[in-house]
């Protein structure tokens, strides 16, 4: 049995190929959300989390390359999973050139699609896997013990740490160095498939920065990159 059920985007116009598609994804025990044009999928992509999308090429007003790409711009790492009705390599290369991960010709062999999909998300499971920090980490004169959750701080004091500002903690440092997105972060800490407002993280980096900053006006340890995410840097 599944910890969580994989959720997956499905876009694609074909009435009844989509409808086939989400019912065996769903027999499968992925949660499916449906798009039919490339504009309601970016909406559904600014909106919620997902784990992997498919993805048809041919779509009324935005294609499905068109959609990839705008998805690559926003930095959304994402999988996508291309599909097109044209056995043409042009489609295939320039797809893939978006920033497709994987591409299939219709009509397809569903048990393959099938395989495709489970790799996919897995493969994008154990890139977001960092390794542990274990329970108690040191930087700067700050200490944190995630397990007893709390901190004695660069002066000296202590403070508790609600579960919530232990995962996030835990997660920006153990992507020292690296943007973890506001996406990430709120399905990662917060369980949200559906977004509430960034400001919801602010406060806890605001929070963070009075703690552990010796000049929470210029972080040393927590930034804000605007419209991509947040980091911690040692």
């Amino acid at each position: 049995m599944k910890e969580s059920k994989a959720s997956i985007l499905v876009v694609d116009d074909e009435e009844n190929l989509h409808e086939a598609l989400k019912l065996n994804l769903e027999l499968e025990g992925y949660e499916v959300t449906s798009a039919y044009d490339g504009n309601e999928a970016l909406k559904k992509i600014g909106s919620e989390y997902f784990d992997l999308i498919i993805m048809d090429i041919m779509m009324p007003e935005v294609d499905g390359i068109s959609v990839t790409e705008t998805v690559r711009v926003n930095n959304n790492d994402v999988p996508i999973l291309m599909l097109s009705a044209r056995n043409s390599s042009t489609d295939r290369v320039l797809g893939l050139k978006k920033g497709a991960d994987d591409y299939m010709t219709k009509p397809f062999n569903l048990e393959e699609l099938l395989l495709r999909v489970g790799k996919l998300i897995q493969k994008n499971k154990k890139i977001q896997i960092k390794e542990s920090i274990g329970d108690i980490f040191d930087f700067g004169d700050n200490k944190i013990d995630f397990k007893a959750q709390d901190a004695i701080t660069w002066n000296g004091q202590r403070v508790e740490l609600s579960k919530k500002e232990a995962m996030l903690l835990k997660l920006l440092i153990e992507n020292k160095g690296d943007v973890v997105t506001r996406e990430k972060i709120l399905q990662v800490v917060w369980g949200y498939n559906v977004y509430p407002t960034t400001r919801t993280i602010d406060n806890f980096i605001l929070s963070f920065r009075k703690y552990f900053e010796e000049d929470s006006r210029n972080p040393k340890h927590f930034h804000s990159v605007r419209g991509v995410g947040y980091k911690y840097t040692d």
